[in-house]
């Protein structure tokens, strides 16, 4: 495994040809577009035969077979990988595999955080349905990293808290999911960053590896969640969205400089 620097976010510029505004912020909530996201080749390194194709792991999929994250609270040392090429995904080091991690989510690289390490194999968390799924992947053909950072977001203080090295660096008021479409509990992490042509509400989205337990859909998408901006600064402190984050304008500045991968604690 090749070890690099953390990983830096790179916009992608949002346009009508690829995912538009209402990927994550149609209404206030969270949703996507369902462009091309095609299923890749099937291989058997490091584990038993796969069938003919095995769903890729991105947010637009829902994967069967993937194991539950047994510690959605639990803390990591910050490593992150990147597979250089598609990596197979097991459900146990060496066991049935069950999809693919691809190398670009959303357009721009995959970087998963490593909850447990077991030989030379990382377990994952993936950005697929069902929420907190993961899976085992090979230490070959993978960029590793570590990221410093951790955010925290507190749904009963509706505040967010970013972490630098285990030290509070900044704290928040937000707004979050309503009771009938509430933000998911749980540990995911900074899945991509998107800059939208349309830069109100938000000129930049961060979309995390979960989804809304209450929406299939929202805006023609698969109810990704994010963190995202908000013009109307008298949201903040309460629960008023579909599933997302609203955060403040220099939150969303804070946030644009944490690495992909980046663990999201969310708790209740």
């Amino acid at each position: 495994m090749a070890t690099i620097r953390a990983p830096r976010h790179s916009l992608r510029a949002v346009t009508a040809g690829g995912i538009t505004a209402a990927l994550l912020l149609s209404a206030g909530g969270c949703g996507g577009s369902s462009s091309g996201h095609s299923t890749a080749s099937a291989g058997t390194k490091g584990g038993n035969a796969a069938p003919a194709t095995a769903p890729e792991a991105t947010t637009y999929k829902t994967l069967s077979g993937a194991p539950a994250d047994t510690t959605p609270d639990g803390a990591t040392d910050g490593l992150v990988v990147h597979p250089t090429s598609p990596a197979p995904v097991f459900d146990r080091p060496a066991g049935h595999r069950f999809a693919t991690l691809p190398t670009t989510e959303l357009g721009g690289p995959t970087w998963v955080p490593v909850v447990e390490t077991s030989g030379d194999w990382r377990r994952v968390l993936l950005p697929s349905r069902p929420n907190g799924a993961t899976g085992w992947i090979p230490g070959t053909a993978l960029k590793t990293a570590h990221t410093p950072y951790t955010v925290h977001v507190d749904l009963t203080r509706r505040r967010l808290v970013l972490e630098k090295s285990a030290r509070p660096v900044g704290r928040w008021p937000v707004a979050v999911g309503d009771t009938r479409t509430p933000t998911p509990t749980g540990r995911t992490f900074v899945m991509a960053t998107l800059a939208p042509a349309k830069k109100t509400p938000s000129p930049i989205v961060l979309p995390l590896g979960t989804h809304s337990a209450t929406l299939d859909t929202f805006g023609g998408g698969p109810g990704t969640v994010a963190l995202h901006g908000w013009p109307d600064a008298s949201v903040f402190g309460k629960a008023v969205t579909h599933g997302c984050v609203r955060v403040p304008a220099d939150a969303l500045k804070a946030l644009s400089r944490v690495p992909l991968g980046s663990l999201v604690f969310v708790s209740a």
